[in-house]
């Protein structure tokens, strides 16, 4: 994966042709539902890596939301319509289950936004099919956690895994751990939608090289 500014800008390009960058504006407080006690702390374990490689902070609770990085794992997309106060948070639930049950999808984010336009929640939707199943719970934990730290494109990850193997362990594909610390520099913005801004991470990406 070589980083230019047109990967990275490619990274943040919707399928519509926009782009659109956003990181978190507050702490991260995560949760976890429908896993064993030994996964959840996979799952902050990452959660913690990824958040201290952006520079970022993590909280025990937020003010508004208690928790405002959740994730979900569950059989079938229809659990989802059980979940207690889900659909109040997320709008159109109903609708949503019903085009991810006819793609037949395993996962899914909802991000949602402050009125700056950063992001103030994700809630990461994991459905353990066969194949989700398959993949070791830390690799699982780290990707997705990698997917919701920022607000990538649609289409960022659709061929390409955020993740890489070094020495035989898996890991952030360094090249998107770049991006991710550049994504979280104090002088960067924390939302933008034109194109240039890709050429200001690459910059960041170079000097911290």
């Amino acid at each position: 994966m070589d980083m230019t500014p047109e990967a990275i800008a490619a990274l943040f390009t919707r399928s519509d042709g926009s782009y659109l960058f956003a990181r978190w504006g507050r702490p991260i407080a995560p949760i976890v539902f429908g896993v064993e006690d030994a996964t959840l702390q996979v799952v902050k374990g990452a959660c913690e890596a990824v958040v201290a490689l952006a520079g970022h902070k993590m909280a025990e609770t937020d003010p508004e939301l208690g928790a405002n990085l959740m994730f979900f794992f569950f059989r079938e997309w229809e659990e989802l319509l059980q979940v207690p106060d889900l659909g109040r948070m997320i709008e159109g639930l109903e609708p949503l289950v019903a085009r991810l049950v006819a793609a037949d999808a395993n996962q899914y984010r909802v991000f949602r936004f402050d009125a700056d336009g950063a992001v103030k929640a994700c809630f990461v939707f994991l459905r353990m099919d066969a194949a989700m199943s398959a993949v070791p719970a830390d690799e699982l934990a780290l990707s997705q956690v990698a997917q919701s730290v920022l607000l990538w494109s649609d289409t960022a990850f659709s061929e390409r895994s955020p993740l890489a193997v070094a020495g035989g362990k898996v890991i952030l594909h360094p090249e998107i751990a770049g991006v991710i610390a550049a994504g979280y520099d104090p002088v960067m913005p924390a939302v933008a939608n034109d194109p240039s801004h890709a050429l200001r991470l690459y910059a960041r990406m170079v000097a911290g090289a």
